[in-house]
């Protein structure tokens, strides 16, 4: 195995594993550095099992490799730093600096002039009180690190509401967001490689749930020029003040004619996963091009397409194979209540095939992809 080869990743859950499985024919190879025993991309590449911050680990992982990359937001930035000793990191750390922390990801979206909902950092009950004064109610309170998928957050709709939600973060520093009465929730998914080209996939529309994303439709319906020139000037001004290589996400609501930023995720995401039959080159395949310095694919959409998050459990894989259209894939994980197991892409020729697609899907194993279908 050459050094130019092989791929190092930190953090070895699903977007690893589907990493993996899009580099193989590239000619890629893969070792992955997680804590867990029993992460999703240990079924299919080499796994170091040691903590992001065991420095013999670090050391051991990074031996011939051409690039380290990551596949979770969450990683030690020290870690990442640490190995830059080493080999070249990808998205570069600062990356991972600005989105782990909440109040400085709204902050550094406020410095480059990207909107976003109102704002304040919380420290404190008092704090609290102060922001919402400010900000008004109703407002989401959030921890400013490690939450995801709808965990460490809680709505406040009123001031009445402000201790209890205080006690339920069990008093970790904060931030309180205002709350945004948006038209829908849109994505934009874009990949910047080393000589700082950038390519775009069509902007998404996204559902979520409790937090957490359940469907995704690409490209997003009825979308005007000059939103989609919106987002993707965002997301251009994120990339280029970051020096950044690898695929991006950028959550955001619509607003009448105008976006206001969500959140970003500075890896590949699961709004992206309809790329993987919908478009000419997935995400998983663009970051490894971006990473590795290769030629970027082209991110044009082939039709529409509809990806179904499949939480907590999975319909019988016979009745989804058994319709024409829906790809299945499974992440090899055991079921749990609110745990992503995997996912159905159904792709038509236009948006009306697909959601035709869809609603045989739901006719085919019902909840919970039924009251998707519009």
């Amino acid at each position: 195995m050459t050094a130019t080869s092989l791929v190092g990743v930190l953090g070895s859950g699903q977007l690893g594993r589907m990493m993996a499985l899009a580099g193989y024919p590239l000619g890629l190879r893969f070792r992955f550095l997680d804590p867990s025993p029993h992460a999703p991309a240990a079924q299919v590449a080499e796994c170091i099992e040691a903590g992001f911050d065991d420095p013999a680990a670090l050391r051991r992982f990074a031996g011939g490799l051409a690039v380290v990359t990551y596949e979770w937001e969450n990683v030690p930035v020290t870690a990442a730093r640490a190995l830059q000793q080493f080999v070249p990191v990808y998205p570069p750390p600062q990356a991972l600096e600005a989105t782990q922390d909440r109040l400085i990801e709204k902050q550094f979206f406020k410095s480059l002039g990207i909107l976003t909902a109102p704002f304040a950092g919380v420290e404190g009950p008092e704090g609290l009180k102060s922001a919402l004064g400010k900000i008004g109610s109703p407002a989401i309170l959030k921890t400013r690190r490690m939450g995801y998928d709808g965990k460490g957050q809680v709505r406040i709709l009123s001031a009445d509401e402000a201790p209890t939600a205080w006690t339920s973060l069990a008093g970790a520093p904060c931030i309180l967001e205002g709350f945004v009465n948006f038209s829908r929730e849109l994505s934009v998914l874009a990949v910047r490689g080393q000589d700082g080209h950038i390519a775009f996939w069509p902007l998404a529309e996204n559902l979520h749930e409790g937090g957490i994303l359940r469907r995704t439709i690409a490209p997003a319906p009825d979308v005007p020029l000059e939103l989609e020139k919106q987002a993707r000037g965002f997301a251009t001004r994120i990339m280029e003040a970051l020096n950044y290589v690898g695929v991006l996400c950028l959550e955001m609501f619509q607003v009448g004619e105008h976006l206001l930023a969500n959140e970003m995720a500075t890896r590949v995401h699961n709004s992206g996963h309809w790329t993987m039959e919908g478009a000419c080159t997935s995400q998983f395949e663009n970051h490894l091009r971006a990473v590795m310095g290769m030629p970027l694919g082209s991110c044009e959409a082939r039709g529409a397409s509809i990806m179904i998050n499949l939480i907590g459990e999975s319909p019988p894989r016979q009745t989804v194979l058994s319709l024409p259209g829906a790809k299945l894939h499974l992440y090899g994980k055991e079921p749990r209540p609110g745990r992503k197991l995997g996912h159905i892409n159904l792709h038509g020729a236009d948006l009306t095939e697909a959601q035709d697609q869809l609603a045989r899907l739901a006719r085919a194993i019902g909840e919970p992809v039924a009251r998707y279908v519009r």
